[in-house]
């Protein structure tokens, strides 16, 4: 019984001594991890305000150069879209042999819906892709007159 006793002591005991050492461990990593980062901006803060001007033009121009590759995505996903339906439309009527039935004027009624959507689709999301880019022009604006004054 006694021998029981000192073993669930001395498990408890070493359960808590590991338990402190990772924690402890876990206190020094965070700790240290302030001291990894770049400590140049500390050391000539001029400099750094200098370059954050020629950041910000830099992230304008990459604004800009990114919506302008989001259009043209946006676009080309339209266009498939309305290929497809197309297509879709055209083996609905070739499958029907041209004979005005109802599944056939039906497909050519979604088809042509489904083109006007999107183009709506499209649109709108262009419009976001603006406003995305304009957001994010005015941010970079207020930094750098912040910065200048």
């Amino acid at each position: 019984m006694k021998l029981s006793y000192l073993t669930k002591q001395f498990s408890t005991v070493k359960r808590w001594m590991a338990t402190t050492l990772f924690c402890m461990l876990a206190i020094a990593f965070v700790w240290q991890g302030a001291f990894f980062s770049n400590t140049s901006a500390m050391a000539d803060p001029i400099a750094t305000l200098i370059a954050s001007k020629d950041a910000g033009d830099q992230v304008q121009e990459k604004a800009s150069e990114d919506a302008g590759r989001a259009k043209n995505f946006i676009q080309d996903t339209a266009d498939k879209v309305k290929q497809t339906a197309k297509n879709n439309a055209n083996k609905v009527d070739q499958a029907t042999d041209d004979n005005g039935s109802f599944v056939e004027r039906k497909a050519k009624k979604d088809a042509a819906r489904i083109q006007e959507r999107a183009d709506e689709d499209a649109a709108r999301t262009q419009k976001a892709v603006d406003n995305t880019k304009n957001v994010v022009e005015r941010a970079v604006e207020n930094i750098k007159d912040a910065f200048g004054k």
